[in-house]
C-alpha cells in the first residue's frame, strides 16, 4: 500500500527528535553571575576556604543562590541571585582571603545536575554574546634563537667530548655558536663529525682554528614556526587546566598569537593566568667551587650565580642545563615516605634520555630546580620587538639518589600547596617564548546580552514569518511543514550541544536565521510537486507518492551544493566566517532529514492508507 511508514521509522523520528531536544534543553536555564576562586602560587584551597568566604558574604549581607568546592579542579564557584552583588561580592571575598588566592566574576551555566548527569550542557557562547576578554599576544623569537643557540652550545660541547675531538672553547657569539681547536687536525675532525650528525647547521671556518656553527634558514623557519605552535598548544593546556572554559586561541601572522576567553570578566585575573610564561630548568649544583668567591665577583667559568626562593642566598650552579622544562608531560603532587610534599614528574622518551646520562654520571650530587620566567620591559628592540627581563630562582634543591629515568620527584618543596602549584604548571606546560599582550579589549557583558536579544529578536520574527506563509498558502500541508522546521531548530540546537568545543557566535545566529528561511524550501518543491501530480489527475495517495519520490533528487542537488559552499568557508575563513560556516551545515543537513523524513513520515502517519478523495495543500 502506497505512503505506508513502518513503525521502527516513526519510532525512530521520534527518539532523534527527542534526544535532539533534551541536548537544547540546557539553553533554556540560562546563566548565573557567580564568583570563582582558585589559588595562587603556594596557596591550599579547601572547603574551609569556602567557609571563610560564605562567612564574609553572610556578614557584608549578600545572599548568594549556592557554592561548590571542586577537589578536582582546585576551584570553589559561589552564585549569585542577581548580577548587581557580584562585583560586590569579589571585592568582599578578596578583602576576606587577601592575595594568597585568584577573585575573579564569572558566569556558570544553571543546568539541572540531572541533565548534567547525562551530558546535556548550554552552548558555548562567543565573544561577541557571552562577552570576555580579547588579546593580541606576540612571541618573542629572540629568546627562542638564544636558548637554541645554548642548547646546541652545550650538545656540542657533549658529543665532541664523546668523540674525542680535543677543543679549547666552545662559546655563543651572537647568532652562531664559536668552536675554537687546539690544532688543524682536531677541527677537520670536527668539522666532518658535525656536518654528517647535524644537518639543520651550517659550518664553516671563521680565523685561525675556529669554527662557526649556525642555524640554516629552514630550520630557522621551522623553529619559529614550531615556537608559535607550540605555545599555542600549551596556552590552550594552561587555560583549561584553569578552569576557564571555551577559549579561542589561533594563530595570527609569523609570530602573535589571538586569544580570547568569553565569560571573563576580570581581565586581571585573564592576565595572570596568560602572562605565566614560566618554565623549569634542572640544573647541575657546582660543589668544586667556593659559592664566597662568586658572591665577591669572581664566578669561576662555566658557573652562574642564581638566587634561592627558600634561603635567600644565591646558590653556585653549573652552567650547563642537565633538562629543560619542554619534556615533562605529566606532574602530579603527592608526597613522600615521610608524608613531605613532592611532585613526581614524568618526561618524554628524550627528556628521559637525557636526564639518564645526566644523572648515571652524578649519583650523590646535588640538582637544583630552577624556576624561570619572563616579564616584559617597556621598552622595545631596535626590530620594534618586545623585550624580556629574565628572572630566575631556585625552588628546591635535592641530592641525586639514583639514575633518573622517564619518572622522577621533586622534593624540598615548602607545602602541599606549593607543590600542587608547581604541579599545575608544568602539567599545564612551560612556554617555548616568552610572550607580550600587544592589544587588549574586554567586551562586557552587557553588550553581549544585547546582541543575543537581537539575534534571538531576528530568528523569532523570520521564524513567525515563515509559520504563517507556510499555514496560509499549503493548509494543512503548511502545518506539517511548521512542525518540521520547529524539529530542524531543535535539532541543530541539540547537534551543536553534542559537538565538543562548538561555540555560538553571532555570525552563527545569521547562519541560523539563513536556515530557518531555507528550511522551507525542501518542502516547497515537495508540495508543488504534489500540486502539479493533482493537476495532472493523479488520486491523492499517488500525488503524494510521485510529489516525494520526484523531488528528492532536486532536493538534495540544491542543499548538496550548499553545503559543498558551508565546507569551503569553514575551510579557508577566519572565526566568525568559521561560525556562520558551521551552523549553515549543520542546518543544511538537519533540514533535509526533517524536509525529507520527517514530513514523510506526519504525511504517511495522517493521509497514507486511507480514501482520501482531496488534499489540503
Amino acid at each position: 500500500m502506497l505512503n505506508k511508514t513502518p513503525l521502527w521509522k516513526t519510532l525512530m523520528v521520534i527518539l532523534v527528535i527527542a534526544v535532539a531536544g533534551l541536548y537544547a534543553l540546557p539553553n533554556i536555564y540560562g546563566e548565573d553571575h557567580a564568583v570563582q576562586i582558585s589559588p595562587d602560587r603556594n596557596a591550599v584551597i579547601d572547603s574551609t576556604v569556602l567557609l571563610n568566604a560564605e562567612q564574609a558574604l553572610a556578614d557584608a549581607g549578600i545572599k548568594i543562590k549556592g557554592s561548590k568546592f571542586d577537589a578536582d579542579s582546585k576551584q570553589i564557584l559561589i552564585r549569585l541571585e542577581n548580577p548587581d552583588q557580584q562585583n560586590q561580592a569579589r571585592e568582599t571575598i578578596a578583602a576576606e582571603l587577601g592575595n594568597k588566592f585568584i577573585v575573579a566574576n564569572n558566569l556558570a551555566p544553571d543546568t539541572p545536575e540531572w541533565l548534567k548527569a547525562l551530558g546535556g550542557e548550554p552552548l558555548k557562547l562567543g565573544l561577541d554574546l557571552r562577552g570576555g576578554v580579547h588579546f593580541l599576544m606576540e612571541v618573542d623569537m629572540n629568546t627562542v634563537l638564544k636558548d637554541n643557540l645554548q642548547s646546541l652550545r652545550d650538545e656540542l660541547r657533549r658529543s665532541l667530548r664523546i668523540e674525542k675531538i680535543r677543543y679549547r672553547t666552545v662559546e655563543v657569539e651572537g647568532n652562531s655558536v664559536s668552536v675554537l681547536f687546539r690544532d688543524a687536525d682536531m677541527l677537520s675532525l670536527a668539522e666532518s663529525f658535525i656536518k654528517r650528525t647535524k644537518p639543520d647547521v651550517v659550518v664553516s671556518e671563521s680565523g685561525e682554528l675556529t669554527l662557526k656553527v649556525v642555524f640554516s634558514e629552514l630550520s630557522l623557519k621551522e623553529t619559529r614556526d614550531n615556537a608559535v605552535k607550540q605555545n599555542i598548544t600549551i596556552m590552550r593546556n594552561r587555560v583549561n587546566q584553569l578552569g576557564v572554559a571555551e577559549p579561542l586561541i589561533q594563530r595570527q601572522g609569523p609570530d602573535r598569537i589571538v586569544v580570547q576567553l568569553p565569560g571573563i570578566q576580570d581581565t586581571a585575573y585573564a592576565k595572570q593566568i596568560l602572562n605565566a610564561t614560566a618554565t623549569l630548568e634542572f640544573r647541575l649544583v657546582d660543589t668544586e667551587h667556593d659559592v664566597r668567591d662568586a658572591l665577591n665577583g669572581r664566578v669561576p667559568p662555566g658557573s652562574i650565580l642564581i638566587d634561592n626562593d627558600k634561603t635567600g642566598r644565591p646558590e653556585l650552579l653549573v652552567d650547563t642545563i642537565a633538562l629543560k622544562g619542554s619534556h615533562i608531560v605529566d606532574a602530579r603532587a603527592g608526597v613522600d615516605e615521610n608524608g613531605r610534599p613532592q611532585v613526581n614528574i614524568k618526561l618524554d622518551s628524550e627528556g628521559g634520555a637525557q636526564i639518564t646520562a645526566f644523572s648515571r654520571e652524578n649519583v650523590r650530587k646535588p640538582m637544583a630546580t630552577v624556576f624561570i620566567e619572563y616579564k616584559p620591559l617597556p621598552e622595545r628592540d631596535e626590530n620594534d620587538k618586545p623585550v624580556f627581563e629574565k628572572i630566575q630562582r631556585v625552588i628546591s634543591v635535592a641530592t641525586i639518589q639514583t639514575t633518573l629515568g622517564q619518572a622522577f620527584r621533586i622534593t624540598g618543596l615548602d607545602s602541599p600547596g606549593e607543590a600542587h602549584n608547581l604541579a599545575l604548571l608544568l602539567r599545564a606546560g612551560a612556554l617555548i617564548a616568552p610572550i607580550q599582550i600587544v592589544e587588549e579589549r574586554t567586551v562586557g557583558p552587557s553588550l553581549g546580552k544585547e546582541n543575543i536579544e537581537l539575534g534571538q529578536t531576528a530568528i523569532l520574527y523570520g521564524l513567525v514569518l515563515v509559520l504563517a506563509f507556510m499555514l496560509f498558502y499549503y493548509k494543512k500541508f503548511g502545518l506539517v511543514a511548521n512542525a518540521a522546521l520547529l524539529a530542524n531548530l531543535i535539532l541543530i540546537i541539540g547537534v551543536m550541544g553534542l559537538i565538543p568545543g562548538a561555540t555560538l557566535t553571532l555570525p552563527g545566529m545569521a547562519g541560523i536565521v539563513l536556515t530557518v528561511g531555507m528550511a522551507v524550501d525542501a518542502n516547497v518543491l515537495i508540495f508543488e510537486r504534489i500540486r502539479e501530480e493533482l493537476r495532472e489527475g493523479r488520486g491523492p495517495q499517488q500525488a503524494i507518492h510521485h510529489g516525494y519520490d520526484s523531488a528528492f533528487s532536486t532536493i538534495l542537488d540544491a542543499n548538496i551544493t550548499t553545503l559543498i559552499a558551508a565546507v569551503i568557508l569553514f575551510g579557508i575563513g577566519t572565526g566568525p566566517i568559521k561560525g556562520f560556516s558551521i551552523t549553515l551545515a549543520i542546518g543544511i543537513i538537519t533540514s533535509m532529514f526533517t524536509a525529507i523524513v520527517v514530513t514523510r513520515v506526519i504525511v504517511n502517519n495522517v493521509w497514507g492508507g486511507k480514501r482520501v478523495t482531496k488534499l489540503s495543500v
